[in-house]
């Protein structure tokens, strides 16, 4: 299987070790075809605690590092404007 990768927003840092990021998805509507977006928040592990709120990641999926963690941090991509 391959390695399960995304990118999203960086919501809370307010964690030791951990962000939360929130990662938009788009999906059609089963029936009517509509696109939809979604949002789903996923628990990130970072080790140097370098994360800011408002950072766009990329994050790759590992083996579970707590009850609810089994993501990591690859890289910071940027930064969003007007926070």
């Amino acid at each position: 299987m391959p390695i399960k990768e995304k990118t999203g927003i960086v919501i809370s840092n307010k964690m030791s070790k951990t962000v939360t990021v929130a990662v938009k998805s788009t999906i059609p509507h089963k029936k009517y075809g509509k696109i939809l977006a979604r949002t789903k928040k996923y628990k990130v592990h970072d080790e140097e605690n370098s994360c800011q709120i408002g950072d766009i990641i990329k994050i790759r999926e590992t083996r579970p590092l707590s009850k609810t963690k089994c993501w990591c941090l690859i890289k910071k991509v940027g930064q969003i404007q007007n926070i």
